[in-house]
């Protein structure tokens, strides 16, 4: 047998390794090749297209199922394609057969005329592992995805900036998960049980379940990566192998047992066409997933139109990996790495410009979300910035190129995501990482944010030197919009610190400076429902609470409706209901309240409503609870903010020990799980 015959066999390959999580993909491969001739197997490399083809095939031949030969066309030197295909001609011709072609790509084009020719042969069925698809008439095409892994927490703790193109850090884990909520995950069960063959003594635990599913998040649930990564669990407890792949993937990951994935991306590069190579480097500056406007727009430019980027796109989408929504992809972690160095050392200017390119992407996105805000659209605004979130988190980095003023801009357009969904460590940290380096002037509005954004974790004390400078640099500015969110931003904090006159003064003031489109921040509506509810403090008679009156004095009749700021200001009219002595009225107004800012992910609105339905509840003696809800505020209130004054009452009227259990009880509940009990309270 010549070159071209060696990696042909009769028999199937062993199985080298256990088969999980691919129960699903194993019927649906099984289901195909029983009515397709020809099915092809695709995905980036790594992800198992080898391992369920050896599964499928020896499954099949365990009963009177068809003969199989498998073709291995890895390393196969292109002077013998042509004898490889007369060989199998040959071999083939009248027989049923089932042909495994495995690694389609190493034959580019050919491949597809390989397969074309084959099929001629009655009898034959083929089965086709590739990054690609053949494209050929009949083919069946079946993706391998990922395997599952944990769900990524809402909020993600930052990388250390770097001033690199692009930055590969790594997110860590941003809380303890409980090994038993991880361990069911197919990836998780992987990494474990290839890191007990490294490490006979590794254990999934809670103290390392947390790591362990950054790092299966991280390597994007690819079977590869992740046997090389728990291959180093001798070397590297999961924290450590965490940080090492955030600091350097292609050297954290040639070091396990196997293939390197450099070795992989490589190949993959090495096949593509020069149109995809240069694509390929370009998508190195997305941190997350990518559709086809994002590519035309960040990678189409000089001898790659947007066109050409688009069309090059489509051709390598089966090699890369599916993200949510239709049409959206990613890079794997280790392509990524290894293209972002290529791209770096390309020809000159050419990474510098798909940078730049991707900032004012990244701008104008943040830019869209704001308007999709203040239009009213809020949960597509929201959406819209965390499906985008970490493009928008790499173009926020200081130390990037385009310095620290542009990661200020993209973090003020995003002032909503910080303060109204529940997000505001992270923006606090971009916003403050950015001022660091910043030279002076600071600009106004993001000092504004800051000032926002500290006090808003329950610190108001840290927020006045940087409502001072905010005020200076605004005057010297002509910033009135701003002028007018500090005057917000120093009611708020008095109404924190149940100053409710001076709350509602300062509120005046910020709704009497504010202009007419202050293009930026909260909008009037906004203004509006907090002076309210510093009126429903000081003056409930002023307040207006019939049924379909959202304003008064103050508010934007005609303009778009604001819900973030009518959840408000339904709080505020709860207050007067309650003052008025219609707790049911109350209860009404604060659970709409809820549902609007569980949709919004509105942290601090949950917890200041939950905090007046506890009230309401102590006010009919209804104490557990109250303490119930008081547990389920506690979840979204920041840490350093003084306990609400009901829970002294709560506490006075439970003992120790049923305070503790109803209290401990509601911390574990989300309030939007609340919701459906809350609503069937009797009156």
């Amino acid at each position: 047998m010549g070159e071209a015959g060696a990696g042909v066999r009769q028999a199937v390959p062993a199985e080298l390794s256990s088969f999980i999580g691919r129960e699903r993909e194993l019927t649906a491969l099984a289901a195909l090749l029983a009515t397709e001739r020809l099915v092809t197997l695709t995905g980036p490399a790594g992800i198992g297209k080898t391992r369920l083809a050896v599964r499928t095939v020896r499954s099949l031949g365990d009963g009177d199922g068809p003969e199989v030969v498998w073709a291995e066309l890895a390393g196969l030197p292109e002077r013998c394609r042509d004898a490889l295909r007369e060989e199998l001609a040959d071999r083939l011709a009248g027989r049923d057969v089932l042909l495994v072609l495995d690694g389609c790509e190493q034959l580019g084009e050919s491949a597809a005329g390989l397969a074309a020719e084959l099929l001629r042969l009655p009898g034959l069925r083929i089965l086709a592992t590739s990054q690609r698809r053949l494209r050929i008439a009949g083919e069946a095409v079946l993706a391998v995805p990922p395997l599952s892994v944990p769900t990524a927490p809402s909020v993600q703790p930052l990388p250390p900036p770097r001033p690199v193109l692009p930055g590969h850090g790594v997110p860590g884990p941003a809380r303890r998960f409980p090994a038993a909520d991880v361990a069911g995950y197919a990836a998780v069960r992987l990494f474990a049980e290839r890191a007990r063959g490294a490490d006979p003594f590794f254990e999934l635990t809670d103290r390392n379940a947390d790591a362990v599913a950054a790092l299966c998040r991280a390597l994007d649930g690819i079977p590869g990566a992740l046997e090389l990564a728990a291959g180093r669990s001798h070397q590297y407890a999961p924290a450590q192998a965490l940080r090492r792949l955030g600091s350097d993937p292609l050297g954290f990951l040639a070091g396990g047992a196997g293939r390197s994935t450099r070795g992989d991306a490589e190949r993959s590069l090495r096949l593509a066409s020069p149109a995809e190579r240069l694509l390929w480097e370009r998508l190195s500056v997305f941190a997350g997933s990518f559709d086809q406007a994002a590519v035309a727009e960040v990678c189409g430019f000089g001898a790659l139109t947007a066109d050409t980027a688009v069309e090059a796109l489509l051709r390598l989408a089966p090699g890369l990996l599916a993200d949510a929504g239709p049409g959206r992809y990613r890079l794997p972690l280790s392509v990524r790495a290894y293209a972002a160095r290529r791209l770096a050392h390309g020809p000159a200017g050419d990474g510098a410009t798909t940078a730049r390119r991707h900032r004012e992407r990244c701008r104008g996105v943040a830019e869209r979300a704001a308007r999709l805000w203040r239009a009213g659209a809020q949960r597509e605004a929201r959406a819209l910035a965390l499906r985008e979130l970490p493009e928008l988190r790499a173009a926020m980095n200081p130390l990037a190129a385009g310095g620290p003023g542009a990661a200020l801009e993209i973090a003020v357009s995003l002032w909503f995501l910080w303060s109204a969904c529940g997000m505001a460590a992270e923006g606090r940290r971009h916003v403050e990482r950015a001022l660091a380096v910043h030279p002076a002037p600071r600009p106004a509005r993001a000092l504004w944010l800051a000032g926002w954004l500290v006090a808003a974790s329950g610190e108001p004390d840290g927020a006045d030197p940087l409502l001072v400078e905010a005020w200076t640099e605004a005057v010297r500015e002509g910033e009135d919009a701003c002028l007018a969110y500090l005057a917000h931003l120093r009611g708020t904090i008095a109404l924190w610190e149940h100053r409710y006159e001076d709350a509602a003064a300062e509120y005046r003031e910020g709704l009497e400076l504010l202009p007419a489109e202050p293009g930026f921040g909260p909008g009037r509506e906004a203004l509006h429902a907090a002076h309210t509810l510093a009126l429903a403090r000081t003056d409930p008679a002023a307040v207006p609470v019939e049924d379909g009156v959202p304003g008064g004095p103050g508010a934007s009749p005609g303009g778009p409706v604001d819900p973030w700021a009518r959840s408000w200001l339904s709080c505020a009219r709860a207050l007067v209901r309650r003052h008025e002595g219609r707790p049911g009225r109350a209860r009404t107004e604060l659970l709409g309240a809820l549902r609007t800012q569980c949709a919004l992910d509105d942290t601090l609105g949950q917890a200041f409503s939950a905090e007046l339905l506890a009230e309401l509840e102590a006010d009919r003696g209804r104490f557990a609870e109250a303490a119930r809800l008081l547990g389920a505020a506690s979840r979204t209130r920041p840490q350093a903010a003084p306990s609400p004054r009901v829970q002294h009452t709560v506490r006075a009227h439970l003992t120790a020990q049923a305070f503790r259990a109803a209290y401990a009880a509601g911390a574990r509940t989300p309030l939007r799980d609340l919701l459906p009990d809350l609503a069937h309270v009797p009156d």
